[in-house]
């Protein structure tokens, strides 16, 4: 498995829709990723200071290929706008493999 982190870097003052972003991005990142390999996907909002982030993302896929399938897949255009219906910020991807 590998597991995307998409982050979201602000403070309290940086517009964010926390609902749209959980009860509808994640369900078309599910709906649009799912055929290529997506195995989950969800986010948090850090607490305290959060170094930054006002939101981050874990999207685990199959395997490397899977992520690049998707990311690469025609559903990703709606996905990637979906999230300027969510914020402005663009968001950040780190990738971390397994040892």
């Amino acid at each position: 498995m590998i597991t995307m982190l998409v982050t979201y870097a602000g403070d309290e003052q940086t517009p964010f829709d926390r609902n749209h972003w959980i009860n509808v991005h994640f369900p078309l990142v599910r709906e649009s990723w799912g055929p290529y390999g997506l195995v989950s996907a969800g986010g948090f909002f850090p607490q305290g200071d959060g170094a930054g982030l006002i939101a981050v993302g874990v999207v685990n896929f199959r395997d490397e290929a899977a992520m690049e399938a998707a990311l690469n897949s025609p559903e990703t255009v709606q996905v990637m706008a979906d999230v300027d219906i969510v914020t402005a910020v663009k968001p950040q991807r780190g990738i971390v493999k397994p040892l």
